[in-house]
């Protein structure tokens, strides 16, 4: 069993930037791929990045390419999304995922065994 739990979101102008933040305890934090997604109103939620196990390889979705970037921390069992340059767009709640064994690179939200609460990002035009 793992527990998630996300923080960092807020309200920001479009440009800005926020830094979200999702700690994990439980099982052995580097047996798991993370990802971040996030969930518009009224739309699916959707895949923003994944991390592998060691930290070593990343994968992004097109639109936040070059603007986000994931990383994390196995010593702190910690996963972390510095989100610049934002747009109105980014708008949404975040979730960070755990995946046991995963890779990083699953983007369907189905693949992954454990989620965090969700942490709000408003971006103001």
């Amino acid at each position: 069993q793992v527990q998630l739990v996300d923080s960092g979101g807020g309200l920001v102008q479009a440009g800005g930037s926020l830094r979200l933040s999702c700690a994990a305890s439980g099982r052995t934090f580097s047996s798991y791929a993370m990802a971040w997604f996030r969930q518009a109103p009224g739309k699916e939620r959707e895949f923003v990045g994944g991390i592998s196990r060691s930290g070593g390889s990343t994968a992004y979705e097109d639109s936040v390419k070059g603007r986000f970037t994931i990383s994390r921390d196995n010593a702190k069992s910690m996963v972390f999304l510095q989100m610049n340059s934002l747009k109105p767009e980014d708008t949404a709640v975040y979730y960070c995922a755990a995946k046991y064994y995963g890779s990083g690179t699953q983007r369907e939200t189905y693949e992954y065994d454990y989620w965090g609460q969700g942490t709000q990002v408003t971006v103001s035009s």
